[in-house]
């Protein structure tokens, strides 16, 4: 019997030491040089509808179930989706500040496979003979079990090459 207790407060230490290890916390973000002027780049993307076109999720589900409420480019509007494919998942996606021609700020809820929330941004920044470069990134926090997880997961890695292929769609259908 003591055996099996030593053995459960092991797993329970082992618990509690890699949830005071674990990151707290992620940030994943990309950019490109689109050529095309800031307030074009701008006023294409502050459209969440847009997104359809160039997402990287969207083309891992075309059959999806798309719904918005509000008025797509302002402050509140909401862009939901349902999805059974595993990396697309549920969830909706809710634009929280517009500074124009500056950054789009969204609020990321997750719902399936699992519930979390994330902070998202679009920002766009004059460049080199009428280019624009776009940051595209999210951040959020870990919170515990999840956390434990990301000691084996790299959110980078995980959602770095979606970014890329996304902001590579991006600036061909922007650049047409």
């Amino acid at each position: 019997m003591s055996t099996v207790l030593y053995i459960l407060l092991g797993i329970i230490l082992l618990v509690i030491l890699l949830g005071l290890i674990a990151p707290k916390s992620y940030a994943v973000s990309r950019s490109i040089i689109i050529n095309k002027s800031q307030s074009e780049v701008f006023g294409y993307l502050k459209l969440l509808k847009n997104q359809d076109q160039w997402s990287p999720w969207g083309e891992r589900d075309p059959n999806m179930k798309k719904t918005f409420t509000g008025t797509d480019g302002k402050v509140g509007f909401i862009s939901a989706w349902e999805s059974d494919h595993k990396q697309v998942g549920s969830g909706e996606q809710e634009i929280t500040g517009v500074v124009e021609n500056e950054e789009i700020s969204t609020q990321l809820r997750f719902l399936k496979p699992f519930k979390s929330t994330s902070e998202a941004y679009m920002k766009v920044s004059e460049s080199d003979n009428n280019s624009t470069e776009v940051i595209w990134g999210f951040s959020g926090r870990n919170k515990f079990p999840m956390s434990i997880m990301m000691l084996f997961m790299n959110m980078d890695k995980a959602v770095g090459k979606d970014f890329e292929q996304g902001l590579a769609k991006l600036k061909t259908i922007l650049e047409k």
